[in-house]
């Protein structure tokens, strides 16, 4: 038995391998969300007036958890939040391109496509075949878009619907010897993956906290190099936006909100710590990889990038045989009690697994046994 297991809130009956959407947040660390709302609903004054204090200590473990200076980060609801706030920052002009890849997150490309209605601009979305090969070919296929009217790159460093994990760093690395702005989607990454933002050296980079660092949902990070906080304009005009603020007051208070879930984030990066995670993340990669594996033998389709590290951490995107995956999701939640997205994705169908501390070879045998059930993929 895992022990883990015990500590998540979830669902005893349901083989869960679907972290990757919204996460699931350890027992210790939502009472401490609990109590943090307990608080606010005793003293909302007090709670309110040390609101500035708590959320600086809690940037300030954030920072050292990611590498970045406190003052250069500040809390957000969710990625798709910390993005959006930097595409409406951005000055684009009739002309401009901001250079994508095909796997992107779709609420995001809804953001650029609206931005370059409004603007002029326009969105290229690159093509990334699969399966994929080495990073360096990923490198030299995305850059031969670049263009001398490429802007702004826009990138995950984690996709959604492939799973898959790009090479942010040498891209950003040359996006900055080409003036060009860098803005990464690394909504997957915190706690999935050893993260260093000062090594990464993305000018613009928003990454949820909710999903793999397991904190309460509503707590992401946005964080903006100091020489480009003067181009950040915050969705929301309210009492920090004042003649001097900081990139923190300015975005940081926007009025009445729950801020437990940002003020509970250290308790998760604890947890995470006191549990041992490095070898948890280790533990949940093999599941993954054992699954790209077996789901392979069974379908007789071949996963979608070489083995390792460099594609793929604790998620992992599989290749199904063709169907209709609104009714194979719909069945495998309703006949099996397994939980875990399908994707429709450049006319092929696949299945997105997840794999979390709580998760044990037990749940990838349901998977298998559920798959060949549906698919009839053997005799």
């Amino acid at each position: 038995m895992n022990a883990l297991k015990n500590l998540f809130l979830l669902d005893p009956d349901v083989t869960f391998l679907n972290h990757g959407s919204f996460g699931a947040c350890p027992i210790p660390v939502f009472e401490v969300y609990q109590q943090w709302q307990r608080e606010l609903e005793r003293q909302p004054v007090r709670y309110f007036r040390e609101a500035d204090q708590r959320l600086e200590e809690a940037r300030k473990r954030l920072g050292t958890y990611l590498n970045a200076a406190a003052d250069e980060l500040v809390f957000v609801p969710n990625a798709t939040i910390g993005l959006n706030t930097i595409a409406r920052s951005l000055k684009l002009e009739p002309g401009d391109e901001i250079l994508t890849t095909n796997h992107e997150y779709g609420a995001l490309d809804y953001t650029w496509t609206f931005m370059c209605q409004r603007t002029g601009a326009r969105y290229v979305q690159h093509p990334i075949p699969l399966p994929v090969t080495t990073h360096a070919d990923f490198v030299e296929s995305f850059w031969s878009a670049v263009t001398p009217h490429t802007k702004v790159i826009f990138l995950s460093h984690m996709t959604s619907p492939t799973a898959l994990i790009f090479p942010v760093q040498e891209i950003c690395r040359r996006a900055r010897e080409a003036g060009i702005l860098t803005v990464i989607d690394g909504a997957h990454v915190p706690g999935h993956l050893p993260l260093d933002l000062a090594a990464i050296g993305a000018d613009f980079y928003s990454g949820n906290l909710h999903k793999w660092l397991c904190s309460p949902k509503g707590s992401a990070f946005l964080h903006v190099r100091r020489e480009l906080h003067h181009l950040v304009e915050p969705l929301v005009i309210s009492w920090g936006w004042t003649e001097g603020a900081s990139f923190v007051t300015q975005n940081q208070w926007q009025g009445t909100r729950d801020l437990a879930a940002f003020l509970s984030v250290p308790a998760a990066i604890d947890f995470q710590a006191e549990h041992h995670w490095d070898e948890v993340r280790e533990r949940c990669h093999l599941l993954a990889s054992t699954a790209r594996q077996q789901v392979a033998a069974l379908t007789g389709l071949p996963p979608i990038s070489p083995d390792g590290y460099e594609w793929f951490g604790q998620m992992a995107t599989l290749p199904l045989p063709p169907c209709d995956v609104a009714v194979i999701k719909q069945r495998l939640y309703d006949e099996f009690r397994v939980e875990a997205p399908m994707i429709d994705w450049g006319g092929r169908q696949f299945i997105r697994v997840s794999f979390q501390g709580y998760n044990t070879t037990d749940d990838l045998e349901t998977l298998l046994g559920a798959l060949d059930s549906l698919f009839h993929l053997t005799n």
